[in-house]
């Protein structure tokens, strides 16, 4: 299990939604407070912004610990965005891809992060994966679950889709392939975030000074944070925040929701 965290808003300093918090991600790598599953975040971290009215984002990923890399924090104290994802991940498995399995991952204007697992992988999902092109399945970042719904993310996004519908039926078709999947995702090309929740935590702050965080668990004990209800897909521009029920693989209801969101939740 990671930690993730995404922000569009007034521009502000990396640091000031990442490292200064009291419980902020930085703090999340080793002392998470609404963590499940794992209780170390130190197998990589990731953050990818916007800047300069580029709408391609940058992104610094490292393969250790966030706490242990004092050039992310020189570049978190200066560097300034009014869009960024960034994620800490869970103590795992070692692997040969290092960086390259950090979050966030990027194509084009899109910034993504799975926060959770795929049930027995990678054996439950080798059907889904035979669903993308060769050259998608040969491109993926890493060899890891979250590479791979990714990978089906972005495919549906290149077809048309929109944020909310690529993310919703990505995990209604993993959730299918590997029912005790928790797959917590969340997505951003700069001017708005998506996210889905499907086994673990999910918050959302609408700040006073403009602008949204949605984060696995807050940052401070602002009393104004929302928790997102399991099993919802989130989609907020501005302060303006939609929140749309999911449901298990096989109903119709999925569809009808995404045809008809709820209003704003307040």
């Amino acid at each position: 299990m990671c930690r993730h965290l995404a922000y569009v808003g007034p521009e502000e300093p990396i640091g000031r939604l990442v490292v200064a918090p009291p419980h902020g991600l930085y703090r999340q790598s080793w002392a998470p407070r609404h963590q499940r599953y794992g209780t170390v975040n130190a197998d990589g971290f990731g953050v990818g912004w916007y800047a300069g009215g580029d709408p391609v984002p940058a992104r610094y990923r490292r393969a250790g610990p966030v706490w242990a890399d004092q050039s992310f924090a020189d570049l978190a104290r200066v560097v300034r965005t009014g869009a960024l994802l960034a994620a800490v991940r869970d103590a795992t498995l070692s692997g040969a891809d290092a960086e390259a399995a950090a979050a966030p991952f990027a194509s084009g204007v899109w910034l993504f992060s799975h926060n959770g697992a795929v049930a027995g992988w990678p054996a439950s999902l080798a059907r889904v994966a035979g669903t993308l092109p060769p050259e998608d399945l040969l491109a993926l970042e890493a060899r890891n679950d979250s590479a791979l719904v990714w990978a089906l993310v972005l495919a549906r996004l290149r077809a048309g889709d929109d944020p909310g519908r690529a993310l919703a039926e990505t995990v209604t078709e993993v959730a299918a392939a590997a029912p005790a999947s928790r797959l917590n995702l969340l997505l951003t090309d700069g001017a708005g975030v998506t996210a889905t929740t499907w086994g673990d935590t999910l918050w959302y702050l609408r700040r006073p000074g403009g602008g949204t965080v949605v984060a696995s668990e807050p940052y401070d004990d602002d009393p104004h944070w929302q928790k997102v209800p399991d099993r919802t897909l989130l989609a907020a521009s501005g302060t303006d925040v939609l929140l749309t029920p999911l449901k298990d693989p096989g109903g119709d209801a999925l569809a009808n929701a995404l045809a008809s969101p709820k209003e704003p939740r307040t």
